[in-house]
Protein backbone atom coordinates (compact mmCIF):
# COMPACT_ATOMS: atom_id res chain seq x y z
CA UNK A 1 0.00 0.00 0.00
CA UNK A 2 1.76 3.31 -0.93
CA UNK A 3 1.57 5.84 1.43
CA UNK A 4 0.11 9.41 0.39
CA UNK A 5 2.80 12.23 0.85
CA UNK A 6 1.00 15.51 2.56
CA UNK A 7 1.27 18.24 0.33
CA UNK A 8 2.92 21.99 0.88
CA UNK A 9 0.75 24.04 -0.45
CA UNK A 10 -2.74 22.32 0.58
CA UNK A 11 -3.85 23.25 4.50
CA UNK A 12 -5.71 20.40 6.32
CA UNK A 13 -9.57 21.20 6.98
CA UNK A 14 -10.17 23.69 9.93
CA UNK A 15 -12.44 21.49 12.48
CA UNK A 16 -13.13 24.87 14.47
CA UNK A 17 -14.94 26.30 11.76
CA UNK A 18 -16.52 29.68 12.53
CA UNK A 19 -20.14 30.04 12.79
CA UNK A 20 -21.39 31.61 9.52
CA UNK A 21 -24.27 33.19 11.00
CA UNK A 22 -22.89 35.00 13.60
CA UNK A 23 -25.21 36.24 16.04
CA UNK A 24 -24.69 40.25 15.74
CA UNK A 25 -24.82 42.45 18.46
CA UNK A 26 -25.51 46.06 18.31
CA UNK A 27 -24.53 47.05 21.64
CA UNK A 28 -20.60 45.58 21.14
CA UNK A 29 -18.37 48.47 20.23
CA UNK A 30 -16.75 48.10 16.58
CA UNK A 31 -13.95 49.95 17.68
CA UNK A 32 -12.21 49.94 21.07
CA UNK A 33 -12.99 53.21 22.89
CA UNK A 34 -9.78 55.55 23.38
CA UNK A 35 -8.28 55.49 26.72
CA UNK A 36 -9.27 56.65 29.16
CA UNK A 37 -12.91 57.09 28.57
CA UNK A 38 -15.58 57.28 31.13
CA UNK A 39 -19.55 56.52 30.88
CA UNK A 40 -21.47 60.08 31.89
CA UNK A 41 -24.39 57.99 33.21
CA UNK A 42 -23.05 55.33 35.62
CA UNK A 43 -19.48 56.45 35.58
CA UNK A 44 -17.90 53.50 35.05
CA UNK A 45 -14.36 54.18 33.41
CA UNK A 46 -12.85 52.15 30.30
CA UNK A 47 -9.13 51.40 30.89
CA UNK A 48 -6.74 48.82 29.63
CA UNK A 49 -9.29 47.45 27.60
CA UNK A 50 -11.98 46.77 29.92
CA UNK A 51 -15.00 48.68 31.75
CA UNK A 52 -14.27 49.45 35.80
CA UNK A 53 -15.48 51.19 38.49
CA UNK A 54 -12.84 53.55 39.27
CA UNK A 55 -12.25 57.69 39.21
CA UNK A 56 -12.37 59.29 36.28
CA UNK A 57 -9.13 61.21 35.18
CA UNK A 58 -9.74 64.44 34.16
CA UNK A 59 -8.63 63.88 30.94
CA UNK A 60 -11.21 60.72 30.23
CA UNK A 61 -13.57 61.12 26.95
CA UNK A 62 -17.56 61.04 27.86
CA UNK A 63 -19.54 58.74 26.22
CA UNK A 64 -22.68 56.16 27.49
CA UNK A 65 -21.19 52.60 27.96
CA UNK A 66 -22.51 49.88 26.56
CA UNK A 67 -25.16 48.40 29.66
CA UNK A 68 -26.46 52.16 29.95
CA UNK A 69 -27.24 52.28 26.40
CA UNK A 70 -29.34 48.79 26.57
CA UNK A 71 -31.10 50.47 30.24
CA UNK A 72 -31.93 53.54 28.34
CA UNK A 73 -33.10 51.70 25.64
CA UNK A 74 -34.38 48.72 26.95
CA UNK A 75 -32.75 46.03 25.13
CA UNK A 76 -32.11 43.06 27.46
CA UNK A 77 -28.99 41.01 26.18
CA UNK A 78 -30.38 38.41 28.91
CA UNK A 79 -33.74 37.14 31.01
CA UNK A 80 -34.27 34.83 33.82
CA UNK A 81 -37.85 33.72 33.88
CA UNK A 82 -38.85 32.18 37.17
CA UNK A 83 -41.89 30.21 38.05
CA UNK A 84 -43.54 27.62 40.26
CA UNK A 85 -45.32 26.95 43.84
CA UNK A 86 -42.12 27.34 45.31
CA UNK A 87 -40.96 31.00 43.73
CA UNK A 88 -44.44 31.82 45.30
CA UNK A 89 -43.30 30.66 48.77
CA UNK A 90 -39.34 31.54 49.05
CA UNK A 91 -39.43 34.65 46.71
CA UNK A 92 -38.10 36.69 49.29
CA UNK A 93 -35.06 34.16 49.77
CA UNK A 94 -35.07 34.02 46.19
CA UNK A 95 -34.78 37.55 45.25
CA UNK A 96 -32.04 37.96 47.71
CA UNK A 97 -30.15 35.67 46.04
CA UNK A 98 -30.16 37.20 42.71
CA UNK A 99 -29.53 40.79 44.48
CA UNK A 100 -26.43 39.01 46.01
CA UNK A 101 -25.20 37.42 42.41
CA UNK A 102 -25.95 40.86 40.46
CA UNK A 103 -23.95 42.63 43.29
CA UNK A 104 -20.61 40.57 43.19
CA UNK A 105 -20.83 40.28 39.48
CA UNK A 106 -21.28 43.88 39.01
CA UNK A 107 -18.46 44.87 41.10
CA UNK A 108 -15.83 43.33 38.80
CA UNK A 109 -18.24 43.44 35.50
CA UNK A 110 -19.51 46.67 35.63
CA UNK A 111 -20.84 45.84 31.97
CA UNK A 112 -22.96 43.03 34.23
CA UNK A 113 -26.46 44.90 35.71
CA UNK A 114 -29.86 44.28 36.31
CA UNK A 115 -32.00 46.41 34.04
CA UNK A 116 -35.51 45.43 35.34
CA UNK A 117 -37.51 42.83 38.25
CA UNK A 118 -40.89 42.42 37.10
CA UNK A 119 -43.31 40.04 39.15
CA UNK A 120 -46.81 39.10 36.82
CA UNK A 121 -49.31 36.55 37.36
CA UNK A 122 -47.08 33.70 36.37
CA UNK A 123 -43.80 34.31 38.12
CA UNK A 124 -40.64 37.00 38.15
CA UNK A 125 -38.88 37.85 34.82
CA UNK A 126 -35.19 39.45 35.68
CA UNK A 127 -33.74 41.39 32.35
CA UNK A 128 -30.20 42.09 32.43
CA UNK A 129 -27.76 44.46 30.48
CA UNK A 130 -25.36 41.08 29.97
CA UNK A 131 -25.72 37.33 29.01
CA UNK A 132 -23.55 36.42 32.01
CA UNK A 133 -24.97 37.51 34.64
CA UNK A 134 -28.27 35.98 33.46
CA UNK A 135 -26.57 32.81 33.08
CA UNK A 136 -25.32 33.14 36.70
CA UNK A 137 -28.44 33.84 38.17
CA UNK A 138 -30.06 30.66 36.95
CA UNK A 139 -26.79 28.60 37.62
CA UNK A 140 -27.04 29.76 41.14
CA UNK A 141 -30.94 29.02 41.54
CA UNK A 142 -30.42 25.63 40.25
CA UNK A 143 -27.11 25.22 42.72
CA UNK A 144 -29.25 26.92 45.91
CA UNK A 145 -32.88 25.87 45.54
CA UNK A 146 -32.89 22.76 42.50
CA UNK A 147 -35.82 22.96 40.15
CA UNK A 148 -35.47 22.40 36.41
CA UNK A 149 -33.47 25.12 34.61
CA UNK A 150 -33.34 25.32 31.18
CA UNK A 151 -30.72 28.04 28.74
CA UNK A 152 -31.03 29.16 24.76
CA UNK A 153 -31.13 32.41 22.78
CA UNK A 154 -34.60 33.88 22.69
CA UNK A 155 -34.03 36.42 19.75
CA UNK A 156 -31.42 37.06 17.40
CA UNK A 157 -29.80 39.94 19.11
CA UNK A 158 -28.20 37.09 20.80
CA UNK A 159 -30.35 37.77 24.29
CA UNK A 160 -29.89 34.70 26.72
CA UNK A 161 -33.02 33.24 27.69
CA UNK A 162 -33.42 31.48 31.21
CA UNK A 163 -36.21 29.88 32.61
CA UNK A 164 -36.12 28.27 36.01
CA UNK A 165 -38.67 26.88 38.11
CA UNK A 166 -39.80 24.82 40.85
Amino acid sequence: MKSRQRSETVRPARWDKLDDNPIHDSYRPTVKFHEPTACEVCGAVYMNGRWRWAAAPDNADLVTCPACRRIHDQVPAGQVELSGTFLREHQDEIMALIRHHEEKMKSEHPLERIMAVTTHEDGVTVTTTGSHLARDIGEALKRAFQGHMEMGSATAESMLRVIWSR
